[in-house]
C-alpha cells in the first residue's frame, strides 16, 4: 500500500446538540485562542489547564473516541516534591470527556513507580463568555459581568455571566472521593494526591450548563461507560436505519461510512410545532446552528440515505418562514431563513441573526426539498402540510426574489449588518469580474436561476398530484420562459461559456467559476451546450485532481488557500457530479467522485472537511487543509451519498411505487451492494456490479417489479 499523508486540524473536537468542546491535542484550552467549550453560541470555558506541582503534563496520545467523547493519555515531567523528585514518566494521567446535556470529565492518575508519591494536582478554569461571532472574528468585547463563587461544603464552583436579562452559567461539581476535600484557590481547583505504588486516583468533574432558566445537567456516568449512554444508543439506532453499503473499494467504503457517522453526530434536536425533530447542524465548531441553505442541501444529499432529515427541515424552516418585511434582518414575506443564533449578540439584536434571512437560495431550495421528500417517501400529507409554506415561497420568488421584474433572481442586502453575497458563495470577495474587481449589485447569480427553474417544475408536479392542473401548467410555462431567457442572456458566444452572474447593470460577469456546474444539477443548461460546460469544468484550471475548484486557476483573484476563490468544496462537487450524470456524462461524474473519495482518504478519520485547498494534484501530492474549515461539516459529510446516487442513477418515485436506477459504475468502483434502501415504506437490498463495460444489478430484497432500469436523462426530463 502506498504511503499516505494524513491531513487535518491539530485539535480534538467533540459535540452533542448545541454544545461543542474544542481543545488542543493534549486536552487543554490555551488562551488566547479560538478553542473552548461552546454552549448555545457562547464560549463558556475559554481556558483549561492541568498541573502537577505547577508543572504541565506531556501528551502521549489523545483523540475523539466518539463524536461526543474523547480520551487523552499524558505522563508527567520530572518535578520536585517535599519527598524528593518524582521521575519523569512514572505517573500516568488519563483525561476522559463526554458531552451529554453538559460536560462530564474524568481525571485519573496512576502511580507506575516503585515508591509512594505525594503532590498537588491543579486544574485552572477560566470563562470569558464570549459570543461565538466575536471569537471567530477575533474581536471580543466584554459587555456584562462575571462572578465566581465557591461552595466549599458541596465542592461546587459556579461561574456566572450576566448582562441585563442575558445569563450564561457554568456549574462545576466534583464527585466524592477519598482523601482531603477539593480546594478552590488562586483561580484553580486543587487536589492533594497521595498514591502508593500501583495505586490509582480518580475524580469526576461535572460541568452543568445554564442558559437563563434552562439548566442542562452533566451526566454522572464516567466516560468509559459512554457505550451505555442514551446518546450512544440513539446514534447506533439511527445508523441501523440508514442506507448502508458494501463494496470491494475500501477507500469509498470508508468515505461513505464516515459520512454516515458524521451525519448521525450532527443531528440537531429542535422543537417542532408539537414534537422534537432532528435537522442537520451545519458544522463544527462555528456552525452548530440552524441554517436554511445548508439544511436543505444536506436534506437533498441524504434523500436516499435518511429522508427524515428533509421532513424535519421542512417543518422547522417553515415554522420560521418570514411573515413580514424587516430590512435589518433582510426578511420578506415568504422568505426562508439563512441562520438562527442564540448568543448574546443575537439576544440584544446587535446582529440580525434572530433569525437572519440574508439568503437568496434557501427559498427555492425549500420547494426542491419538498418535492424530493415527497418523491422519496410518497407521503401525500407532507405536501398538504407544507403547501402554505410552499405557496408563500412561490410568491416570494415572484415579488421579492425578482427585484426588478426582469424574470431573473437577484439579491442585495437592505440591512446595515447584512451580507454582501447571499448565495452559497457568501464571502465578501466571492463574486468578481474577470479583472478581479468586485461585482456591484443587485447580483443575479447563474445557479439561482437554475434553482428557481427546478423549483417551478417540481411544484408543477406537486400541483398535478393535488389536481390543480391550471396552476401546474402556469408554472411549467414560467419555467419554459425562464429556461429560454437564461440560455439567451447568460450564454456568452465569445467566450463559449455561461456567465457567472449578471451585475447591477445587467452586464455579464464572465469569470469562470464552479457555479455554472450547479446549473447542470438544476437542468437549466440547454442540452446542446451541456458537453461544453462539462468539458470546461474538467479543464486543468478548474479541475484540480482533488475536485473542481470554486474559481478558475487562471483568474487573477484565484487563491487556492482562500475560502471561495479557488478552494475545493466537496458538496459543490457532489451537486456538479449529479448534474453531469443528469446530462449523460457518467465518466466525468465518476471522476469527480473519485477525486472526493481520494481526498477523504488523506484526512484524519476519513473525515471530509468543509473545504480544502485548490492545489493541483501531482503524483506525490496530497490534499492540503484550509485553516479554520469546519470538521465535521454536514454538506461535506453528505457528499459521498450524492456521489453514490450519481453513479448508480437512483431516482425515487414512491408515489408511483417505482425505484428507477441507471447504474454506471467506474472501473475503480466495480461493485456496490445497498442495504436498507427505502422507498416510502418499502425497503430494498440491491447489488450492483460491473459486467465488462456495463453495470448490472440484482434485487436481493424487496419487490423486484418496483425496481426498474431507466436512463437518468429520461428521469431528468420533466415537462416544461
Amino acid at each position: 500500500m502506498a504511503f499516505r499523508v494524513q491531513v487535518g486540524p491539530d485539535q480534538i473536537a467533540i459535540h452533542q446538540a448545541q454544545t461543542v468542546l474544542v481543545t488542543e491535542p493534549d486536552g487543554q484550552i490555551r488562551w488566547p485562542s479560538n478553542r473552548g467549550l461552546y454552549f448555545r453560541d457562547t464560549r463558556v470555558i475559554s481556558a483549561w489547564a492541568i498541573y502537577a506541582n505547577g508543572e504541565f503534563w506531556d501528551l502521549l496520545n489523545g483523540g475523539a473516541v466518539a463524536p461526543h467523547a474523547a480520551r487523552i493519555f499524558l505522563t508527567n515531567r520530572a518535578f520536585a516534591t517535599e519527598d524528593g523528585t518524582i521521575a519523569a514518566r512514572t505517573l500516568g494521567l488519563v483525561i476522559g470527556r463526554h458531552i451529554d446535556s453538559g460536560l462530564h470529565e474524568d481525571i485519573e492518575i496512576s502511580n507506575n513507580s516503585q515508591t509512594p508519591v505525594r503532590f498537588n494536582l491543579e486544574i485552572a478554569i477560566r470563562a470569558d463568555f464570549a459570543d461565538i461571532f466575536e471569537v471567530k472574528g477575533e474581536s471580543i468585547v466584554r459587555r456584562g459581568r462575571i462572578i465566581t463563587s465557591w461552595l466549599a461544603k458541596r465542592e461546587i464552583l459556579r461561574i456566572t455571566y450576566r448582562n441585563k436579562d442575558f445569563c450564561r452559567e457554568v456549574i462545576v461539581r466534583t464527585s466524592e472521593g477519598n482523601g482531603k476535600p477539593t480546594v478552590n484557590a488562586n483561580g484553580r481547583l486543587s487536589f492533594d494526591i497521595a498514591l502508593k505504588p500501583g495505586q490509582t486516583w480518580h475524580r469526576c468533574l461535572m460541568y452543568d450548563l445554564v442558559d437563563g432558566s434552562k439548566h442542562f445537567r452533566a451526566s454522572k456516568e464516567c466516560a468509559h461507560s459512554i457505550a451505555t449512554l442514551g446518546h450512544s444508543r440513539n446514534m447506533d439506532e439511527w445508523q441501523r436505519t440508514v442506507l448502508k453499503i458494501k463494496t470491494s473499494n475500501e477507500e469509498f467504503y470508508r468515505c461513505y461510512n464516515k459520512g454516515v457517522e458524521d451525519m448521525a453526530a450532527l443531528r440537531l434536536p429542535l422543537q417542532g410545532t408539537d414534537h422534537m425533530v432532528f435537522v442537520p447542524a451545519a458544522g463544527l465548531p462555528w456552525f452548530v446552528a440552524l441554517f436554511g441553505r445548508d439544511t436543505l442541501i444536506v436534506s437533498l444529499q441524504t434523500m436516499i440515505v435518511y429522508p427524515e432529515f428533509a421532513a424535519g427541515a421542512l417543518e422547522i424552516l417553515g415554522q420560521y418562514q418570514a411573515k413580514a418585511r424587516d430590512d435589518y434582518r433582510d426578511a420578506e414575506p415568504g422568505k426562508i431563513l439563512h441562520e438562527l443564533r442564540y448568543g448574546e449578540l443575537a439576544h440584544f439584536k446587535l446582529i440580525p441573526h434572530t433569525p437572519y434571512y440574508g439568503t437568496a437560495d434557501a427559498t427555492p431550495l425549500y420547494l426542491v426539498a419538498l418535492h424530493a421528500a415527497w418523491r422519496a417517501t410518497g407521503d401525500h400529507t407532507l405536501i398538504e402540510r407544507h403547501l402554505p409554506n410552499a405557496e408563500a415561497c412561490l410568491t416570494w420568488i415572484d415579488e421579492y426574489g425578482d427585484r426588478d421584474g426582469d424574470g431573473f433572481q437577484e439579491y442585495q442586502t437592505r440591512s446595515t449588518a447584512g451580507y454582501e453575497n447571499m448565495a452559497w458563495k457568501d464571502s465578501g470577495d466571492a463574486v468578481m469580474y474577470p479583472d478581479g474587481t468586485l461585482v456591484h449589485g443587485p447580483k443575479a447569480l447563474c445557479e439561482l436561476q437554475g434553482y428557481v427553474y427546478d423549483a417551478w417544475l417540481r411544484m408543477a408536479e406537486i400541483y398535478d398530484e393535488l389536481g390543480n392542473k391550471r396552476r401546474a401548467n402556469r408554472l411549467r410555462k414560467k419555467a419554459a420562459i425562464l429556461f429560454k431567457r437564461f440560455n439567451e442572456v447568460f450564454w456568452d458566444e465569445t467566450s463559449g461559456f455561461y456567465a457567472f452572474a449578471l451585475d447591477g447593470d445587467k452586464r455579464k460577469v464572465l469569470s469562470v467559476a464552479s457555479n455554472v456546474g450547479q446549473c447542470l444539477w438544476s437542468g437549466i443548461i440547454a442540452p446542446e451546450r451541456a458537453a461544453i460546460v462539462v468539458k470546461r469544468l474538467m479543464q486543468k484550471d478548474m479541475w484540480s485532481g482533488w475536485g473542481i475548484r470554486t474559481l478558475s486557476a487562471d483568474h487573477p483573484s484565484f487563491n487556492p488557500y482562500n475560502y471561495q476563490t479557488g478552494a475545493v468544496w466537496p458538496h459543490d462537487n457532489s451537486l456538479i457530479a449529479l448534474g453531469m450524470r443528469r446530462y449523460g456524462f457518467a465518466a466525468e461524474a465518476a471522476a469527480v467522485a473519485r477525486d472526493i473519495s481520494g481526498a477523504a482518504s488523506h484526512f484524519l478519520l476519513n473525515q471530509l472537511p468543509e473545504l480544502y485547498a485548490g492545489l493541483q494534484r501531482e503524483p506525490t501530492s496530497f490534499p492540503v487543509q484550509y485553516l479554520g474549515a469546519n470538521v465535521p461539516q454536514a454538506w461535506a459529510a453528505a457528499s459521498p451519498f450524492m456521489l453514490l446516487q450519481a453513479m448508480l442513477g437512483i431516482d425515487q418515485d414512491a408515489p408511483r411505487g417505482k425505484l428507477y436506477v441507471d447504474p454506471a459504475l467506474p472501473d475503480w468502483l466495480p461493485d456496490v451492494t445497498l442495504t436498507d434502501l427505502r422507498l416510502g415504506r418499502r425497503v430494498f437490498d440491491i447489488r450492483f456490479w460491473r459486467d465488462g463495460k456495463q453495470t448490472v444489478f440484482k434485487v436481493l430484497r424487496g419487490n423486484r417489479d418496483a425496481v426498474e432500469a431507466r436512463a437518468v436523462s429520461t428521469m431528468s426530463q420533466r415537462p416544461g
